[in-house]
């Protein structure tokens, strides 16, 4: 964490942030802490996902105060509206948790009505991944930032919940992209560049083939036309052109490490409009 944070620190110096993170390893951690309690219902997906955030969120925003002294840092549970008719809750595919051997697997998907899915030879959890609509908090986002505060939020995609005709809210099983939900939040903020760092230099062509090759600045339509890994870097391209066709502004993936060279054009992959500057 404090090698992570060090990169955006480094940015913060420069720049006003607003920071998002994933939560795939501490949800998955947290859910099989939940199974451990025999006899009582495991917590819901949203308020697992509303526990890595505040955990994350907790661990970033202390290695940013003390890298940056003076400056305001809050980190803020996200929650963010999803429709309850998207067509991903009929048909879940984001896999969580452990893999189940099949006897095992198939008595907890009729006990606790899970959907399952094959993974080698066992079953795992899957649940529903619906696109973000709507931040709930992001005026709030938006006041914390105009008084110069970084603000931590959106984590592991938010907290996913549905909205009724009478304005309760309520959380949903689900796991929300966090590529997009960053997206989403980017535009709602009217930020100047969307910035998705990772352990990857940027994106390739034919990768995982002996053609590879590295990508320094991309339009979204030449993107949209290949082929990326869905489990990886296709959500990541996917949210950047997204950005970028909305708002006009750019978009970059690149390593966490070379964060600032990322952002200044240095480093991984600039995405932007053709004929529009860097």
């Amino acid at each position: 964490m404090r090698e992570a944070v060090g990169a955006v620190a480094s940015l913060a110096r420069e720049h006003d942030l607003v920071v998002s993170h994933g939560n795939g390893p501490q949800v998955g951690l947290l859910a099989l802490q939940a199974e451990a309690y025999h006899g009582v219902r495991p917590y819901s997906l949203d308020v697992l996902g509303a526990e890595s955030e505040g955990l994350i969120g907790y661990l970033i925003e202390q290695e940013l105060k003390s890298a940056l002294p003076g400056r305001e840092v809050a980190t803020l549970l996200t929650q963010i509206e999803v429709d309850p008719s998207d067509q991903a809750f009929a048909h879940p595919t984001k896999p969580i948790g452990p893999v189940y051997a099949l006897p095992e697997g198939e008595r907890l998907g009729r006990d606790r009505g899970w959907a399952l899915a094959r993974d080698g030879p066992g079953l795992r959890r899957v649940v529903a991944s619906p696109c973000p609509r709507r931040i709930l908090e992001l005026q709030t986002i938006r006041l914390l930032l105009a008084h110069g505060v970084i603000v931590v939020c959106a984590g592991g995609g938010g907290i996913p919940v549905v909205v009724g005709a009478d304005g309760a809210v309520r959380g949903v099983e689900a796991v929300i992209d966090k590529d997009r939900s960053a997206a989403l939040l980017a535009e709602g903020v009217d930020a100047d560049a969307l910035v998705l760092l990772t352990d990857a230099d940027g994106v390739y062509r034919d990768w995982g083939t002996a053609d590879a090759r590295l990508l320094r600045t991309a339009a979204p339509d030449a993107l949209q036309g290949l082929r990326f890994d869905a489990g990886s870097m296709g959500p990541k391209v996917e949210a950047a052109c997204g950005f970028v066709e909305r708002t006009g502004r750019w978009a970059a993936i690149g390593a966490l490490e070379d964060a600032v060279a990322v952002v200044e054009g240095r480093s991984g992959t600039r995405i932007r409009q053709i004929g529009r500057a860097a």
